[in-house]
Parts: C-alpha cells; structure tokens; sequence
C-alpha cells in the first residue's frame, strides 16, 4: 500500500509554490522588456487659423484638454486640467466643472467651489508667421 507522508505533501506543495514564483517571475521579466513607452508629449499644437476663432469666440480643444478664446485683446489660453487632481473638466456655460471631486471654476479659471484651490493654469499661446495660433502646453 502506497502511503503520501507529510514529507511528500510538504516537498510537493514547496515544488508547486516555486513554479508558480517562477512562472509568474518570467511574465514579469516579459512585460518589463515588451515594454513601450508612451509617445512623447508634442511641445506646441497648431490650433489652426487665427480667422477661424473669430473674436468672442471660445474654442474647446479636448486633445490637450484647453479652451482657446478670442478676445479684442488676442488670444488666451486655459488649461481644463482641474488644480486638483489633474481631471478633464466640463465646460457648463462659461464656467467649468470638475466631474471628478466637484471643484467648480468661473470662466477666466479662478476658483469658485473647492476642492480645488489653485486657479487653472493659463497657457502661452502666439500666433506664427502664417497666421497659425500655436498653444504651447504646460511643461
């Protein structure tokens, strides 16, 4: 009769905990050098014409996120990245809304409703030579 001692249950478990260690090691190691990063962040975007934001307007870009307007002074720029935790904010009217934690913002970026407690961050933008608005985004 053919018995399965302790010492056999021991040596099979430690046996199956190391292949399992080892299995999971080599699909680290795999991901780690299948890994690709991200493309990097562009440091301008061409938003087009200055004649296609005629002044008053106020363009939303969500790629970036930002909202380019037009005023009789030139162009501005915002960042709709929320001041606290970096969500993509909702434009609701003229004013901005965070749908993450609830920080609400008025439209030149100043904060209206907390969490957040740091105005949003205007953007540099210029318009080039051929008459392009270029944003430079934050760095």
């Amino acid at each position: 009769m053919n018995t399965f001692s302790r010492r056999d249950f021991l040596k099979l478990t430690a046996r199956g905990l190391l292949a399992v260690s080892g299995l999971l090691g080599l699909g680290i190691i795999t991901r780690f050098l299948g890994y690709k990063p991200e493309s990097p962040t562009p440091t301008e975007y061409d938003l087009g014409l200055a004649s296609d934001h005629p002044i008053g307007s106020r363009t939303e870009f969500p790629d970036i996120p930002a909202l380019l307007v037009h005023s009789e002074t030139g162009f501005t720029a915002l960042s709709l990245a929320c001041t606290h935790l970096g969500c993509t904010l909702d434009q609701t009217n003229s004013n901005f809304s965070c749908p993450c934690h609830g920080s609400h913002f008025d439209e030149y970026g100043k904060v209206i409703h907390g969490p957040a407690t740091k105005e949003l961050v205007h953007l540099h933008v210029k318009q080039n030579d051929l008459g392009h608005v270029i944003l430079y985004p934050e760095s």
